[in-house]
């Protein structure tokens, strides 16, 4: 019974709980159900030892309980993950709400931005896998270069011609699904794979 859907964490105890290795590697572990004895085998640990891990990981709402069996002088608690991913709101990181006011070149604005990506697609594809649905997105991705900061300017004035021809055709309306359409520009970062859009 593997856990599919992705679990956005917003609050800072819960991000410190998951981001520590220990638990990290329990939270793997438990995709597929296990309990304190199962999976001290596996980690070389003592059962009591991961019994104290297993429950911060409970009490923080991180796995949940599937079953509990009768064993020798104990009862096993058998648990799973309550995601099969689990992704950290950027928000946590401190983003400055003040960039909102800043130059759309700003670096803290790209940031800011794709961060709202990260939180806004993690909440709705979550919710569509609880339906049992697909979450409809694209994403594009291409490599350019300029040898002049006028080229760069020219670029994305071009684009952003482009783009609003475009906008045009497909104008959000009652009877229309909305998107949000966010394209973003950085340097490339060095040995980055080449992508080419024909």
């Amino acid at each position: 019974m593997t856990q599919q859907r992705a679990e956005l964490i917003e609050d800072t105890e819960r991000a410190l709980l998951a981001l520590d290795p220990l638990k990290r590697r329990l939270l793997d572990a438990l995709r597929v159900p296990g309990s304190a004895s199962s999976l001290a085998k596996a980690f070389g640990l003592p059962r009591q030892q991961l019994g104290y891990h297993l429950r911060a990981l409970e009490q923080a709402g991180l796995v949940r309980l599937v079953q509990e069996r009768p064993r020798r002088g104990f009862t096993e608690r058998v648990l799973v993950a309550v995601a099969g991913e689990f992704v950290l709101d950027p928000a946590l990181l401190g983003t400055d709400r003040s960039v909102e006011t800043q130059d759309k070149h700003a670096a803290a604005h790209l940031v800011q931005v794709a961060s709202g990506i990260v939180r806004e697609v993690t909440r709705m594809r979550s919710a569509a896998e609880a339906a049992g649905q697909r979450l409809l997105t694209f994403t594009i991705e291409a490599d350019v270069a300029f040898k002049r900061p006028q080229d760069f300017d020219d670029f994305s004035a071009g684009l952003a011609q482009a783009v609003a021809a475009l906008v045009k055709r497909y104008a959000p309306g009652s009877k229309r699904r909305g998107y949000h359409l966010v394209i973003g520009a950085h340097p490339a970062a060095a040995g980055k794979n080449k992508k080419t859009i024909h």
